[in-house]
C-alpha cells in the first residue's frame, strides 16, 4: 500500500498508467503461463461417476451386493457396467472396487454448459445462479462505465478520438486479460472440487434431487486458488502467478485511490464554502490544487488499507469480492443514468439528473434490506434443484442403488426437509438503474417547455472551468481578418470549421471539464 501511494502522489495519472502497463503484462503473461500450462497436464472435466458397489449382511447373515445403477447403458459400458441383479432392466456397477470416486457428478460434469446464462434448470441436479450471474455481468460492464479511474483516462486523453479509440481497444483487451483468470478457476475446481481427493464434505444430510436420504454435502475451499498456485503448480509458474495477481491488485488500487483524492479535492473541498459559511471559498484554488489531491490521497489509501486487511465477510465472493461489486453496483445505481442522459439526451436537464440519482439510490437501499436474502445467491426457481441441503431423513438406500424396493428410500414416507433457496441478490441491482431512467425520462418531460427548478450559474450544480479554459461564449467564431484589421465578410462558414476543428484537436484544453 506504501509504495502504491508512493508512487501515485508522486506522478499522478502518468505514474499510474505507465506502472499499469507493467503490471498488467506482468499479471497477464503470469496467468496465461500458468493456466495452459495447468489444462494441458491436468485431467478433463470429470466424467459420470463410476459407482461402487456396497455388501451389507441380510437376516441369516450373509453379504449381499448392492451396487450404483448408472443413468444409462453408455455410461454402463465406460466402466464395464453389467446387467442389474435386482432389477435387470437397468445397467450396474460391476462390483469391482480397483476404482472409486465421490460420486459428485452422476451425469458428469462438462468444460462449458451451452444453456446455462439461458435456462436455469440447466444444471439439474444442481442448482444454477442463473439471476445472479446475468446480474452481476450488467453491474460490472455498466458501473464501469462511470468508474472514476476509467473516466480518468478519458478526461486525460489528447483528443476524443483517441479517448473512443482507447475505449474500444480496452474493452477488448478485457477479454484478453479475464479469460486466463477464468481458467484458473475452472482448474481449482478440478483439483479442489466436490470430486477431488482433497474435498472436504458435511456429514448427514439429505437431498431428494440427488435421491439421498443421508449424505455429505460438499465444503468449498475458501484457499483452493492459493493452495493449487503453491502446492499443485510448478513452483515458478506459481510464484509468477502470484505476483501477476498482485500486480493487478495494485493497478487496480493506484487508480482508485488517485480518482478519490482528485474527485474529493475537486467537488468537495473547492465547494466547501458553499455550505459551511467559515470556510474560505478560496480554500482550493488552482494554485494549491495539486497539493491539495495529493494529501487528500494518504487518508483514502491508509483507510483502504485497513479495511483489505481486517474487513471479512460471509458472502461467497469473498470481502474484497463483495465490496468490489457493491462499489460497481452503488455507481450503477446512481450516476449511470445520469451519463447517458448528459450524451444522449437533446437538452439533458439537471434536476432530471438529480432526481435519478435520488431514486436510484433510494430503491437500491431499500431493496438490499428489504428482499429476501440467505447467502447462496440462488433464486427460488421450481424444482427439487432448488431446495438447500436438509437434515438427514433415513437409514434407508439411495434411490439409485439396485435393492429391493422395500429397502429404497422413500421420499414421501420419510421426508427430507429441505428449505428452497430463496435469495434475491441482483434483482435490487437491476432495480435501481431502471427506476432511476424512468425518473430521469419522466422530469426530463416534464420540463420539456422550460426548468421546474432553474440552477443558478454560481451554483455548486454547474461544472467550473479552470483558468485556462474558455467559456462556450468565448469560443464562438470570431470574424477573419485580412490583415488590415478590417473584418473579411463571406467568409463566416470557413472561419467556423477552423474554429471547430480547433477545438476538436486539443480536447484538454479547450473542452469545459464537468465534476
Amino acid at each position: 500500500a506504501a509504495v502504491v501511494l508512493i508512487y501515485t502522489v508522486a506522478g499522478g495519472l502518468y505514474s499510474v498508467a505507465y506502472t499499469d502497463v507493467l503490471q498488467a503484462t506482468v499479471g497477464w503473461t503470469g496467468c496465461c503461463a500458468l493456466a495452459f500450462y495447468m489444462i494441458g497436464n491436468s485431467q478433463n472435466a470429470p466424467a459420470p461417476s463410476i459407482g461402487f458397489t456396497i455388501k451389507l449382511p441380510d437376516d441369516d447373515g450373509n453379504d449381499v451386493p448392492y451396487s450404483y445403477v448408472y443413468p444409462d447403458e453408455a455410461t454402463s459400458d465406460m466402466y464395464g457396467g453389467e446387467k442389474c441383479a435386482h432389477n435387470p432392466e437397468n445397467w450396474c456397477h460391476n462390483g469391482s472396487a480397483d476404482v472409486a470416486d465421490n460420486g459428485a457428478y452422476p451425469f458428469g460434469d462438462l468444460p462449458v454448459f451451452p444453456n446455462q446464462m439461458t435456462h436455469y434448470n440447466s444444471m439439474t441436479p444442481f442448482p444454477n445462479a442463473i439471476v445472479f450471474n446475468w446480474a452481476t455481468i450488467f453491474v460490472l460492464a455498466f458501473g464501469n462505465l462511470a468508474a472514476l479511474d476509467f473516466q480518468a483516462r478519458c478526461m486525460a486523453s489528447k483528443t476524443p478520438k483517441v479517448a473512443t479509440y482507447g475505449c474500444a481497444i480496452a474493452g477488448c483487451l478485457t477479454f484478453v486479460v479475464g479469460i486466463p483468470f477464468a481458467y484458473l478457476g475452472a482448474i481449482t475446481r478440478v483439483w479442489y472440487g466436490p470430486d477431488s481427493l482433497r474435498a472436504n464434505f458435511e456429514t448427514d444430510s439429505c437431498s431428494v434431487a440427488l435421491g439421498l436420504p443421508t449424505c455429505a454435502l460438499w465444503l468449498p475451499d475458501e484457499d483452493s486458488i492459493i493452495k493449487m498456485l503453491t502446492h499443485e503448480a510448478p513452483k515458478f509458474l506459481g510464484g509468477w502467478c502470484l505476483i501477476g495477481i498482485v500486480a493487478a491488485s495494485m493497478s487496480t488500487c493506484d487508480g482508485a485511490i488517485l480518482a478519490m483524492g482528485t474527485v474529493f479535492s475537486h467537488n468537495i473541498m473547492r465547494n466547501l464554502g458553499a455550505f459551511l459559511p467559515f470556510v474560505s471559498t478560496s480554500l482550493v484554488t488552482d494554485d494549491n490544487l495539486l497539493m491539495m489531491a495529493r494529501a487528500i490521497s494518504v487518508p483514502f489509501a491508509v483507510t483502504a488499507a485497513l479495511i483489505a486487511s481486517f474487513y471479512r465477510s460471509s458472502h461467497s465472493a469473498g470481502a474484497t469480492g463483495y465490496l468490489l461489486i457493491v462499489a460497481f453496483d452503488v455507481v450503477l445505481a446512481s450516476v449511470v443514468v445520469p451519463l447517458f442522459g448528459c450524451f444522449y439526451a437533446k437538452k439533458p436537464s439537471p434536476l432530471a439528473a438529480f432526481c435519478a440519482i435520488i431514486a436510484g439510490v433510494s430503491v437500491r437501499v431499500i431493496l438490499e434490506f428489504a428482499l429476501p436474502k440467505d447467502g447462496w445467491l440462488i433464486a427460488p426457481f421450481p424444482g427439487d434443484e432448488f431446495l438447500d441441503y436438509g437434515s438427514a431423513a433415513s437409514t434407508a438406500l439411495p434411490t439409485w442403488l439396485d435393492a429391493p424396493e422395500e429397502l429404497l428410500w422413500d421420499p414421501e414416507a420419510e421426508r427430507c426437509e429441505q428449505p428452497r433457496f430463496d435469495d434475491w441478490t441482483g434483482v435490487d441491482s437491476l432495480a435501481a438503474p431502471i427506476t432511476g431512467l424512468i425518473v430521469f425520462a419522466s422530469v426530463q418531460w416534464l420540463e420539456r417547455n422550460g426548468p421546474i427548478r432553474a440552477f443558478e450559474e454560481s451554483s455548486i450544480m454547474v461544472g467550473y472551468l479552470k483558468e485556462t479554459q474558455k467559456t462556450p461564449e468565448e469560443r464562438e467564431t470570431k470574424p477573419l481578418s485580412d490583415g488590415s484589421g478590417e473584418d473579411t465578410s463571406g467568409n463566416e462558414q470557413v472561419d467556423t470549421a477552423v474554429e471547430i476543428s480547433n477545438v476538436g484537436s486539443d480536447f484538454s484544453k479547450t473542452e469545459p471539464q464537468l465534476h
